[in-house]
């Protein structure tokens, strides 16, 4: 497997704005939030388009690793605030078993509860950003499914909406992923490689996660469950972790707004 990184700059394949997302009040306003897959690969044109339409911040989340194999793209070149707030300590970290009972999204799920747990500094400051921003905020990992989908999770949460609402936005990545796994597969073969691992079960992952014959939305629905079931309430992590009331309502003032 060759380590060289030979890849173009492309457009985004998962990226989206949370507005109109139903929340506490009303409905989450464009513009305040947008998640994404790496935006360091994107074209010139796409950042851009982005800065124009009021991009103002970055929260990247990937690992060092991914962050210095690419680094932050076009984007570096334009007036966009950009904070490195990488949930995993390893692009490892992502590639969870399956459960007791063979599931993968279920694996995935059980992932992303301990990803909350352990990395929730990251998520409130991730969510501090959000509400001090003075233009939009996008988030982004790789694939913009796992990592940006947890943020995405605990930003609705903070801002009111129900499970279903939550589950219904992360599915919606769903449609894209295989677009996504043909954009992403240059630099993760370049990271796996590089950390000897295991290509075939990361492939055999994949397929079952593409393979349709569970819901993608288990994922999300398993984190929502953990999470309440070990701290009653679902933010509770992030709280302790330093998000305050007044971030909640500064959120929430400002995604009605």
């Amino acid at each position: 497997m060759t380590t060289t990184l030979d890849i173009s700059l492309s457009a985004p394949v998962n990226l989206r704005d949370l507005g109109g997302t139903p929340i506490a009040g009303g409905t989450l306003r464009e513009g305040l939030a947008i998640r994404a897959d790496d935006l360091s690969v994107i074209t010139e044109a796409d950042a851009r388009e982005l800065t124009a339409g009021g991009l103002a911040s970055v929260i990247d989340l990937r690992t060092a690793d991914e962050v210095a194999l690419t680094g932050r793209g076009p984007l570096a070149a334009h007036a966009v605030a950009y904070h490195h707030l990488p949930l995993m300590g390893s692009v490892g970290g992502g590639i969870p078993a399956t459960d007791e009972h063979g599931s993968a999204h279920a694996g995935m799920g059980e992932m992303y509860a301990l990803m909350v747990e352990t990395a929730a500094p990251q998520l409130a400051t991730a969510l501090g950003i959000i509400a001090i921003s003075p233009g939009a905020t996008a988030f982004h990992c790789a694939a913009g499914r796992d990592r940006t989908g947890v943020l995405a999770a605990m930003l609705l949460l903070a801002l009111g909406a129900n499970d279903d609402d939550i589950v219904r936005d992360y599915a919606k990545t769903d449609a894209n992923m295989r677009a996504i796994l043909t954009r992403i597969g240059p630099t993760m073969s370049v990271l796996l490689a590089k950390f000897g691992m295991d290509l075939d079960a990361v492939s055999k992952l994949n397929g079952s996660l593409l393979d349709g014959a569970e819901p993608m939305d288990v994922s999300m629905r398993i984190l929502l469950a953990r999470l309440r079931e070990r701290h009653g309430e679902p933010l509770a992590p992030l709280r302790a972790a330093g998000l305050t009331d007044a971030t909640v309502t500064q959120l929430r003032a400002k995604a009605l707004a």
